[in-house]
């Protein structure tokens, strides 16, 4: 310990006495280069002080440096090369009894001129050699530094992370239970003539827990964990990430066994050759040396390479070959089950209250993958602390999930009382319309409170199980229930908004993969139409084609304009025969902001007498607050 000390003192002592070195002779070259306080003049000025009598001596270099000295004792220098060879001049003037001196550039102080020119850039020599020994290790090679692997090694013992840690994705733990089995006993393996897979491929959408996976398994074998991106082997010198590779191999067998994770694969794995051009040679030479590695070293070694990416389609086939990356899995968005394990995980260690249904939680976040999980209990957490709770409650929950999906709200934006109705009236189409279809998703909030970017109000409608086939029937009530919103602004105030601009764009999305894709279009038969066949990456925006003719690109057109106008048509005749239901849901949604999907249910399902006096008995509706005027 007292040697790691003073090696570690010394280490900084040597660069602190070469700054104060530098410094000081800085200081004494500007020192003596001030010392004489000679004064820059130019040759006119020069003739004037001799015209005015006014020079004591001259000193001539053979340079043509002229330094003169006044009678009140002043220095001056000019540069005057015609005082060197006008002899008849320099002569007039010794006659007038100036005394004239020729000098030798620097004859008599060349001590000085090492100390100010040549000693100064001997130690900055020194120093920065010195420094380039410290940062390539002793190669003395410029540029060694960068060949070093920036891998972050995890010490599994540390920082470790198993797979009780991981929750949603027990068929994937069982395919890992193998790699942990081998890099806990490899000669087990080796005795029954196995060979365990040198690379495994994790792949899927972003958040999904790819990297935490691999942890995991370098927690349950207990062996040390490198982790690097695929961007990191990409430097600015050519042929740095290919020794960065080797390096990164070298110091992983070193320590086997061993996990070599490589993040976003693709950054470095992309097809070589692909598009115009070809590809990047720097990238193209570490993936060559990627591919070596993983083929030359031994199984037998205890080194597993694992790597992820959202974009296994764009990967080099030589590395998805056998005997690389031959094990290829991949990690969906999670179902409700999984959700449910999630959550379950996250809320370790949190105080939450004794009500909190994780399942009701698992079914209000569709779509959302672990990192969304996790950020929304953390939100909730942090909502719950603002407001001083002991526990974090379901609103803090179901907040923090809009929070995620639309953005926080904004009741500090002002908006105008009749955008306030058109909100009110547009998001009231979408809901009674998904309520009323027998296909759509159950309503689960309706709020006209802002919140993110855009968003005026929006209609929440989650589905009660998870769906992996959706019928033509779904995606027809689908589309009917997305142009509620315009439809309702239509019938109510004889005119449109742009606030159904995004519903529009979806819907239009939507009929076009159902006209040319999934084949549910009778005129268009079951054939997938708009296919584009090109290469990928930069040729791919020169060398698409589409598969099908102008006449049937006029036909699919047709036919997509047809589905949209009838559905919309749809829509306008459903809300008008609700229309009193419709108005009644307004008045009470304007003044309360928000109705839950529960309180929405039930008032759909009164009588119109009913929900007229459920409306005018709410001490919090004030009736004429929506006097509309109808065009």
């Amino acid at each position: 310990m007292a040697d790691n000390k003073k090696q570690r003192s010394g280490s900084f002592l040597g660069p602190i006495l070469i700054y104060f070195f530098l410094a000081l002779l800085i200081f004494i070259s500007i020192s003596q280069l001030n010392r004489t306080n000679v004064l820059e003049i130019n040759y006119t000025d020069l003739m004037n002080l001799i015209n005015n009598d006014f020079i004591i001596s001259i000193q001539i270099d053979v340079s043509g440096l002229v330094q003169v000295k006044a009678k009140n004792g002043q220095l001056f220098q000019c540069y005057a090369p015609t005082l060197v060879f006008d002899q008849t001049f320099v002569r007039a003037l010794a006659n007038d009894g100036i005394k004239i001196e020729y000098t030798k550039s620097s004859a008599g102080s060349w001590w000085i001129t090492l100390l100010i020119y040549v000693l100064p850039i001997v130690i900055l020599m020194f120093f920065w050699f010195s420094m380039l020994k410290r940062t390539t290790g002793g190669e003395g090679i410029p540029g060694g530094n960068y060949r070093k692997s920036p891998a972050k090694k995890y010490d599994a013992k540390k920082t470790r992370v198993t797979f009780k840690d991981v929750a949603g994705i027990d068929e994937i733990k069982d395919e890992l239970m193998d790699i942990v089995n081998f890099l806990k006993d490899p000669k087990g393996f080796s005795a029954l003539g196995a060979r365990i897979p040198k690379g495994i491929l994790l792949a899927g959408p972003p958040g999904t827990g790819k990297t935490l996976i691999a942890r995991a398994v370098a927690g349950e074998a207990n062996v040390p964990f490198y982790f690097m991106s695929g961007s990191d082997f990409v430097e600015l010198f050519v042929g740095v990430g290919a020794a960065r590779v080797r390096d990164l191999f070298r110091e992983a067998k070193a320590n086997s066994p061993a996990i070599i994770f490589i993040d976003e694969l693709d950054a470095v794995g992309r097809q070589r050759g692909a598009g115009l051009g070809g590809g990047h040679d720097e990238r193209e030479q570490t993936l060559n040396a990627l591919l070596v590695e993983m083929d030359g070293f031994d199984p037998r070694e205890g080194i597993v390479v694992m790597a992820a990416t959202n974009r296994p389609d764009v990967l080099d086939k030589a590395l998805l070959r056998p005997g690389r990356f031959d094990k290829k899995i991949y990690i969906d968005v999670p179902d409700l089950k999984a959700r449910e394990e999630i959550i379950k995980v996250h809320l370790r260690g949190k105080r939450i209250a004794p009500d909190i249904d994780v399942k009701s939680l698992a079914r209000s976040t569709p779509g959302f993958v672990g990192a969304d999980i996790e950020n929304m209990v953390n939100e909730a957490a942090l909502l719950a602390a603002r407001e001083n709770r002991d526990f974090i409650t379901n609103e803090d929950f179901q907040e923090a999930i809009e929070r995620i999906i639309v953005g926080p709200a904004r009741k500090s934006r002002k908006i105008s009382e009749k955008e306030r109705k058109i909100v009110t009236y547009h998001e009231l189409g979408h809901a009674i319309l998904g309520y009323l279809l027998p296909y759509t998703y159950p309503v689960h909030k309706i709020t006209i409170i802002p919140r993110g970017q855009a968003a005026l109000g929006y209609t929440m409608q989650l589905p009660t199980e998870d769906r992996f086939l959706i019928t033509e029937p779904e995606l027809k009530d689908q589309i009917v229930s997305l142009l509620g919103g315009r439809a309702a602004e239509e019938i109510v105030f004889n005119e449109i908004t742009t606030g159904a601009s995004n519903d529009l764009k979806r819907a239009t999305e939507l009929v076009r993969e159902m006209v040319t894709q999934l084949g549910m279009s009778e005129k268009i038969g079951p054939i997938a139409w708009g296919e584009e066949v090109g290469e990928i990456f930069l040729g791919r925006e020169l060398t698409r084609m589409k598969n099908f003719s102008q006449k049937t690109a006029q036909e699919i057109d047709s036919e997509i304009k047809s589905y949209i106008l009838s559905s919309y048509e749809k829509a306008k005749k459903i809300l008008s025969n609700n229309r009193e239901r419709m108005d009644l849901l307004a008045i009470y949604l304007y003044n309360k902001e928000e109705i839950s999907g529960k309180e929405f249910s039930e008032m759909m399902e009164m009588s119109l007498e009913e929900l007229k006096v459920y409306v005018m008995n709410d001490e919090e509706v004030n009736v004429k607050s929506l006097t509309i005027s109808y065009a």
